[in-house]
């Protein structure tokens, strides 16, 4: 009974890989990205134009994320609410709540926008900061092109019908990573599956998070979802998963359904079909290399980022690293010199090369020993 449970388990197994590499996600456009390595792993005219919808508070959000990080803005500052915003607040499109009049914290306002999809708190929010929605958007654009997305203009701040906001799902994408990568704690919202808002003059109004992954137990933590009739549906969403996260963005899904179940599957795809394989950190040693006249015999080496590969699944033998250097390397050696390379090959294609770090000084030794270790090696070859 046993065997034949595993056996069926394994069919299945089987079953899902067949399915999932040969996978065709049906939206217009689409990308996944494994975290870590920043490596695609699907793509589906990923440069077409979109027009990005809610997705655009992704930024918005980022712009004062920036100015909180930076000191010119803080969670506790509390902007008026203008009569501009608070018409969004009334006409049908996806809102806060926020009064005309009233004084509301930015992170009220911020939470109104990541949670709640509020655009009432997005033009509260962008007037507070840059004086006009128009000027804030500026600010979104500038930002766009430093992150490098180079098909994208910001024409409002929170993505409502305008032929001048638009992106790519490529764009969108680089976006997110910037938002996880450097903002982990404010991004720790975007997985809020409701917000609570204590509004001034009512009752509390409480409104849960639009992005359908968050209720499926898939481990889906964020981003953002968009729609917009000309658009139709769309998804920038995220998943960590014992310690990898990818990052999956698709736009043109026909229906709310289509959009959750094509984004999971993306989603799934991504973890099914591909490893992640962790190559070196930052900053530790990874091995050692001889060292001439030093006066140690070797010293220890580094890289300075984090490398990881995506590679695909049962293929890690396929995967070589090797350490080249013209060596031993004579000393002196200096702290941090770059003194080898570290090559990554993957189905005997270089698929990586990184410079290699001292991780300490070596000193020369003095006249006598390095005599002495010269006829050693003369005599017996040993260094």
């Amino acid at each position: 009974m046993l065997k034949k449970l595993l056996l069926i388990k394994f069919i299945y197994f089987l079953l899902i890989q067949f399915a999932y590499s040969n996978i065709d996600i049906k939206a217009r456009t689409a990308i996944l990205q494994d975290f870590l390595s920043g490596e695609i792993l699907y793509e589906k005219e990923p440069d077409r134009s979109i027009y990005p919808a809610s997705m655009t508070k992704i930024m918005t959000a980022i712009i004062a994320f920036d100015l909180i990080k930076s000191g010119d803005l803080s969670l506790d500052d509390k902007f008026l609410i203008s009569e501009k915003a608070w018409r969004l607040s009334t006409a049908g499109y996806s809102s806060m709540f926020i009064m005309v009049g009233d004084e509301v914290s930015v992170i009220d306002l911020l939470r109104g926008i990541i949670v709640a999809s509020g655009n009432d708190a997005c033009i509260a929010l962008a007037e507070g900061i840059a004086g006009t929605e128009e000027e804030f958007a500026i600010l979104m654009t500038m930002k766009a092109k430093e992150l490098g997305m180079e098909n994208t203009n910001f024409a409002n701040s929170s993505g409502i019908n305008d032929p001048d906001n638009y992106s790519t799902v490529k764009d969108i994408l680089i976006m997110s990573n910037y938002l996880i990568k450097e903002y982990p704690d404010y991004y720790e919202w975007f997985s809020e599956k409701e917000f609570t808002w204590d509004r001034t003059g009512g009752d509390p109004i409480t409104q849960g998070n639009r992005n359908p992954l968050l209720y499926k137990n898939i481990g889906a933590d964020g981003i953002k979802t968009g729609y917009l009739a000309v658009e139709k549906y769309s998804l920038a969403s995220s998943l960590k998963r014992n310690n990898r996260r990818l990052i999956a963005v698709g736009s043109g899904f026909e229906t709310k359904r289509s959009r959750s179940r094509e984004s999971s599957k993306l989603l799934t795809y991504g973890l099914t079909n591909f490893d992640l394989i962790e190559i070196a950190k930052s900053k530790k040693p990874i091995d050692k290399i001889d060292v001439w006249q030093g006066k140690e015999s070797q010293v220890d080496v580094y890289v300075n980022q984090d490398i990881y590969k995506t590679i695909k699944k049962a293929q890690k033998r396929l995967l070589k690293i090797s350490i080249n250097y013209s060596g031993p390397v004579e000393a002196p050696i200096k702290k941090d010199q770059t003194v080898a390379k570290l090559k990554v090959v993957y189905d005997e294609n270089i698929i990586g090369e990184y410079d290699l770090y001292a991780a300490k000084e070596i000193k020369k030794v003095n006249i006598f020993s390095r005599l002495m270790k010269s006829l050693n090696y003369l005599i017996w070859g040993d260094v």
